[in-house]
């Protein structure tokens, strides 16, 4: 048997992500990362000192894995979509962390570099200070509706697609054309992925900022 790994403030978080990932924010307890550890949780305190710096500590995880966008004097929409593209990634593998991220009053390193990174970005290319306040809120109000929306949608895969459909068609009335449309001529066609819908919507938004942005 290999021996056990020392117990460490960066495992007690790595534990804490994957408690979330599977029950919730509502999920993570010092017992329940304890038992995730294989540990008792009288252990976690000589790492972290209560359930609330674990919180404050998972949210700077999640804001570590979202790539930062680079101020490199190149076009500003395209190192936000990267960025926008990055936290829906993220975002969508721990959707937990959405109503945790604004709520938190000791923000870490990760989370300050992060912020200062994406309004950097919009202060450099000439967007004055409340403009780049309101572009950062929008893009993450973006980002963040879009993640909540496909997580809570009843179907991923193509089949399942066209069982749901189908079985709306089936029963759908004839003075409901212009869903019937939708269904048929869009939703159905075998190039059609939801999640191309992030993208086109998120330039437009960025199309907008542009047009404002002088």
């Amino acid at each position: 048997m290999s021996p056990r790994k020392p117990l460490s403030k960066a495992r007690v978080l790595e534990a804490a992500v994957l408690v979330a990932d599977r029950g919730g924010v509502e999920a993570i307890t010092m017992r329940r990362v304890a038992q995730e550890l294989g540990v008792e949780a009288m252990s976690l305190y000589h790492h972290v000192p209560n359930k609330d710096a674990i919180l404050d500590a998972v949210v700077d995880v999640v804001f570590a894995a979202i790539e930062l966008p680079e101020p490199d004097g190149g076009d500003w929409r395209d190192a936000i979509r990267v960025r926008a593209h990055s936290a829906r990634a993220v975002l969508s593998r721990h959707s937990w962390a959405l109503g945790l991220m604004d709520s938190r009053r000791n923000p870490g390193p990760a989370t300050l570099r992060h912020h200062n990174a994406v309004l950097g970005v919009l202060r450099e290319a000439g967007f004055t200070v409340p403009m780049a306040v309101h572009a950062v809120s929008l893009i993450d109000s973006y980002i963040g509706g879009f993640v909540l929306q496909e997580a809570n949608l009843p179907v991923v895969a193509k089949g399942e697609v066209e069982q749901v459909a189908g079985g709306i068609l089936e029963h759908l009335p004839e003075e409901l054309p212009y869903l019937k449309e939708v269904i048929v001529d869009h939703a159905l066609r075998p190039d059609y992925d939801h999640a191309t819908e992030f993208g086109y919507g998120l330039d437009l938004i960025l199309d907008a900022l542009e047009a404002r942005r002088g």
